[in-house]
């Protein structure tokens, strides 16, 4: 292996060493083989690039445009022309993973789900730094500072990190510098000899390092320093997201069990309100002819801190065959079985199923966990919504106002889990809590008069402006100024419910959609929302609707509401083709017109970007990365192969030419005079058999160039024709000056004189003649002629030719070998002796 090779080898060894400091953040750790499968690449096409050779720029800018092709294979081949040029819609879709990714970042807990955007940060970012590295260490031969991108790459993963083995991935990554490092010094040994110090030493006194050794040690020493100190720094703190280990996040299950901490699905919220352009997320197909109540929930946040409400750590399981039924559902509550059909959008890549609660069956393919406490289920390993069609059957609830107002009081274990506030609360809240529910009976009473002080009594205005705020007086500054959007509303009584002893938490999800003409239901992005669920013995967790214009109100929380308390039976369910009503149920609290017009229920949903997805198996994105890199390199083979020919033909010449004029005049054999017949040229006569066949080499790679060079551009060689001939061919074909024939003429007399003189001898001065002719030949073609002579040169045609003659040889070397040991007599075989 050379030693170019080898420092290539080592500094994608170093890049990859030092992005194992990566692996503790993300779940699962496959981008690691991806990333390193594309840096092979990446690195082999410098290494290419640099055997041509191609000039330095030149090299960084194909390995950048080879690295752009593959990312654009991988992540954006839909997007892109043939899968593999990049366009506007490419670099577009490029941007919003970028965007989804550092979403998730902000949100997601250590270890972070491998969603699209954050593989598309982990696999680029690795070969960014990897071309960095392979850019300083490589192309420009100077691998000390190429320790400053290795240890960004190192400070940004244990930056993120718990720190809980940061000191193995420092050992790590540092393994692989030292190892750049000494990959470089032997090459440069390898090339210049033995590197002496210069200065005269006493006996006895340890030489010191040259300059080029003490620079490489003292930028390691920096880089190392500053990676051991960077981790223990008091960086300034990021709540929530990739930045907090003991945040949420989402964490893939494992078969039938392990644990999952969800997503805050409200980071991004404000934002999403205020979008110009509503999209279709989910189209339904359901039984039921009312679809006033048929919110899909998505997921339930039930830990309230104080500053913000967030999904707790749940267990989950395998997704059984039938749901059990919801907690605290009494067996005299009226209920209808409904089944709906949903359609997710392609560009909908949610972790978490949005369905009708609480659901009792569910049917869809892929990797799907179960968590029971919230009745949800959850994407593992990277599983999401985009593009899933699903069937869910689930309950319609229909309590009555008598049955929540005589409901018993909730078990201690619901109590004490989803009745807690914190110190942090501001007393404000509860107060306000006490003085609006005072006169009130029961716990349904307060709940209904939280849910009017909201939307109709107290004076509330939505807005979706407001800050969406994250501090201890969030909620009280939303009481003072009373203006905010569903977020702040559901907050607020969930938390007020609470101080009152009402079990509450806050759903994520979207209200009921709009029919449409084909009997199916739009789900758009403004009709995303939250709302606080109560939970009452007896019933289970119930809706309520304090946001006022948004949703609908439920018919149990309206004063005329009355109803039948004996039980209904569950009814045979509907086609989930059936159509629905032209119309949701009149609602009080919004019309459907005032849904679209103002974004009625404008919650974020969750991951609302193209993102996540376990997607492509590795093995598909291997071999279609393969198949990109073969699109891309064959047809460049005939110009790679010709650049790289030529570059050794020349430079065997220039090499044979230096060591005549080096030689000069009287060195030869015949006491020191120059032949005759070589005129006025400078010559190096060969004193040996073996040196005279290689200047004969040299002489005729010349020879060779310059006929390919005059066949790439158009003039075919003719092998039967001495090389006086064929000069003279050239230079009355090409219609070349009498300077430029001069050249090929004494390029020609070069090849006759080591062909037939006694003694052959290489002349100086060879490479530059046919680097003049081709510039000759290449001004007097067309355009045309001279874009097909660089990017499909007719002479690449002896590549071809080779690759036969070496297999003619290659399976005569093998048939001479079987006959040799045919022939050969077996050591049993001899005679005996006498």
């Amino acid at each position: 292996m050379s030693g170019r090779a080898r420092l290539t080898l080592c500094s994608a060894a170093a890049t990859l060493m030092a992005s194992c400091a990566l692996l503790p953040l993300v779940d699962p750790a496959t981008w690691i083989l991806q990333a390193a499968f594309l840096l092979a690449i990446q690195s082999g096409v410098g290494a290419a690039a640099r055997r041509v050779p191609l000039a330095r720029p030149l090299t960084v800018l194909a390995q950048a445009l080879v690295t752009l092709v593959l990312l654009t294979l991988v992540f954006a081949r839909e997007h892109a022309l043939a899968g593999l040029v990049p366009g506007p819609e490419a670099f577009q879709h490029f941007a919003e993973l970028l965007r989804s990714g550092g979403d998730d970042v902000g949100r997601y807990a250590i270890p972070a789900p491998l969603s699209d955007g954050i593989r598309l940060m982990m696999v680029g970012g690795v070969l960014v730094i990897g071309l960095a590295v392979d850019t300083l260490a490589v192309t420009f031969r100077n691998a000390a500072p190429a320790g400053l991108p290795l240890l960004a790459l190192y400070s940004i993963a244990a930056g993120l990190s718990d720190g809980a083995a940061d000191w193995l991935w420092f050992l790590v990554a540092a393994a692989g510098y030292l190892m750049l490092l000494l990959a470089e010094g032997r090459e440069r040994l390898s090339q210049w000899g033995r590197v002496f110090g210069g200065a005269a030493r006493t006996p006895g006194e340890p030489s010191g390092p040259v300059a080029p050794v003490r620079t490489g040690r003292r930028i390691g020493a920096v880089a190392l320093g500053v990676a051991l100190v960077v981790p223990l720094l008091p960086l300034p703190a990021i709540d929530g997201g990739l930045l907090d280990g003991a945040g949420t996040g989402v964490g893939a299950g494992n078969g039938g069990g392990g644990t999952i901490s969800a997503v805050n699905p409200l980071v991004s919220l404000r934002d999403s309100l205020n979008v110009d352009e509503d999209r279709t997320v989910l189209t339904l197909r359901t039984s039921t002819s009312d679809i006033s109540d048929l919110y899909l929930r998505i997921v339930s946040l039930d830990d309230f801190d104080g500053t913000t409400w967030k999904p707790a750590k749940r267990n989950i399981v395998a997704v059984p065959d039938e749901l059990p039924t919801p907690a605290g559902l009494g067996t005299d509550v009226r209920r209808t079985e409904i089944t709906t059909r949903v359609s997710a959008a392609d560009w909908y890549a949610q972790d978490w199923l949005p369905m009708p609660y609480p659901p009792s069956s569910v049917r869809i393919s892929g990797n799907w966990r179960y968590e029971p406490a919230g009745m949800t289920l959850v994407g593992d390993h990277g599983q999401t919504t985009r593009g899933k069609t699903y069937e869910v059957s689930s309950l319609e609830v229909r309590p009555t106002a008598q049955q929540l107002a005589a409901a018993p009081e909730a078990p201690g274990a619901i109590r004490g889990q989803f009745t807690e506030v914190p110190d942090s609360l501001p007393e404000t809240v509860a107060r306000t809590a006490r003085e609006v529910t005072e006169s009130a009976q029961n716990d349904y009473e307060r709940a209904v008069k939280l849910q009017d002080y909201f939307a109709v009594t107290g004076g509330f205005e939505y807005d979706t402006e407001v800050q969406v705020g994250s501090g201890t007086d969030a909620i009280a500054r939303f009481l003072r100024d009373k203006q905010g959007f569903c977020v702040h509303f559901s907050f607020a009584m969930a938390a007020m419910a609470r101080t009152l002893g009402i079990p509450a938490r806050v759903a994520v999800g979207f209200a009921p959609g709009s029919p449409q003409a084909d009997g199916s239901v739009a789900v758009n992005l403004k009709d995303a929302h939250a709302w606080p669920e109560l939970y009452f013995e007896g019933v289970g967790w119930t809706r309520f609707e304090p946001t006022p214009t948004r949703g609908t109100t439920p018919t149990y929380t309206l004063p005329d509401t009355s109803g039948n308390v004996v039980p209904e039976l569950p009814q045979a369910s509907r086609s989930a083709d059936a159509a629905p009503s032209a119309e949701p149920s009149t609602s009080t609290s919004c019309s459907a017109d005032d849904k679209k017009l103002e974004g009625c229920t404008s919650a974020l949903p969750l991951d609302e970007g193209e993102q996540g997805g376990g997607g492509t198996p590795w093995y598909k994105i291997a071999g279609w990365t393969l198949l990109g890199a073969a699109a891309l390199v064959l047809p460049l083979l005939p110009m790679l192969w010709r650049l790289r020919r030529r570059s050794v033909r020349l430079a065997s010449a220039q090499h044979a030419g230096s060591a005549a004029a080096g030689a000069g005049p009287g060195s030869g054999t015949d006491g020191g005079q120059p032949d005759a017949d070589a005129g006025s040229a400078v010559v190096l006569e060969v004193p040996s058999q073996e040196a005279a066949q290689t200047a004969v080499g040299h002489v005729l790679a010349v020879w060779r160039e310059l006929t390919d060079t005059a066949w790439d551009y158009g003039i075919t060689p003719d092998e039967a024709l001495t090389p006086r001939r064929a000069a003279e061919r050239i230079v009355r074909l090409g219609e070349l000056d009498e300077a430029v024939a001069g050249s090929v003429h004494r390029v020609a007399g070069a090849v006759e004189q080591v062909l037939y003189a006694p003694r052959p001898r290489a002349e100086a001065g060879l490479a530059d003649e046919v680097r003049q002719v081709r510039a000759a030949l290449r001004a007097r073609v067309s355009r045309g002629t001279r874009l097909r002579a660089v990017v499909a040169p007719r002479s690449a045609v002896r590549a071809v030719w080779d690759l036969a003659d070496r297999w003619a040889a290659l399976k005569a070397a093998w048939a001479a070998r079987l006959a040799t040991l045919v022939r050969r007599p077996s050591p049993s075989s001899g005679h005996e002796g006498g």
